[in-house]
């Protein structure tokens, strides 16, 4: 069948994503409630029973807001690094010791042919990492809360087929916005996220022939629109010589408040 996956949610108030490869289906971050999770699942047509796993970026709460309630419903096996682990005990609740698995940053797992492995990224958190996913050939990558795009990130998700990636907000959309100035330093600092035109500056070096689409993702709803964060990320990608036929536009929108359709990342 190969990977396919949906954004259940994304950005500041919640973030989850589903992967599967057809037999094995796991969940990565669950910031948002037990109940929201659910019922955007059940628009997907799957349940949590369906899950094999839940994989955890780092500690925020929009990542892990209802990671305790549902792990311990479904009776799911987390996976986090170390870092992560002391950064959200205290707020996920109890975890049965044999659901608690230590994932350490870059290590490869193995879910039948589905293989996931973690990679470093630049957030304010404890051990933050980002996601990719492989199965017979096709790659998947995850990459929010970045930071700034790295070297160690570049390496870990260039060539994907399909990339889920941070274009946070618009710079002078923060900048003249209602957050106190500490805030709007955090977000636009090196352990922040990624901008819209910071988006699009990685993705010049980030897209190859084998790359299909890409979703922007952790969009803020206060400082970024979906139609200009995709025209900055074009623009970006046009004044750097890169165009998209007419009939093409391999990006693709997130949401906050509803999920993607189920994407085939094999899909032409």
């Amino acid at each position: 069948m190969g990977l396919t996956f949906t954004v259940l949610g994304s950005g500041s108030t919640g973030n989850a994503t589903i992967v599967s490869n057809g037999d094995k289906m796991v969940l990565v971050d669950a910031g948002l409630s037990m109940k929201k999770i659910e019922e955007l699942m059940r628009e997907q047509g799957v349940s949590g029973h369906q899950l094999s796993a839940l994989f955890v970026t780092h500690e925020h709460s929009d990542h892990i807001k209802g990671l305790g309630a549902f792990a311990r419903k479904y009776e799911l096996p987390i996976f986090a690094n170390e870092g992560t682990w002391g950064g959200m005990e205290r707020h996920v609740g109890t975890i049965e010791p044999e659901k608690r698995v230590i994932m350490e940053t870059g290590e490869s797992l193995r879910f039948g042919t589905m293989e996931v492995c973690s990679y470093p990224i630049s957030h304010d958190a404890a051990e933050p990492v980002g996601y990719t996913f492989v199965d017979n050939g096709e790659k998947l990558s995850l990459a929010t809360d970045l930071g700034y795009m790295s070297d160690k990130v570049k390496q870990a998700i260039i060539d994907s087929d399909v990339l889920v990636l941070e274009s946070n907000h618009d710079t002078e959309m923060l900048r003249m916005g209602r957050y106190p100035w500490n805030i709007k330093r955090r977000i636009l600092s090196d352990v922040g996220h990624l901008s819209n035109v910071a988006a699009g500056e990685a993705l010049c070096e980030l897209l190859t022939d084998r790359t299909k689409r890409v979703y922007l993702a952790h969009l803020s709803l206060d400082h970024n629109l979906m139609d200009l964060a995709m025209l900055t990320v074009r623009n970006v990608m046009e004044d750097n010589g890169i165009f998209f036929k007419q009939n093409e536009n391999p990006l693709r929108p997130t949401y906050h408040d509803r999920p993607t359709a189920w994407d085939e990342v094999r899909r032409k």
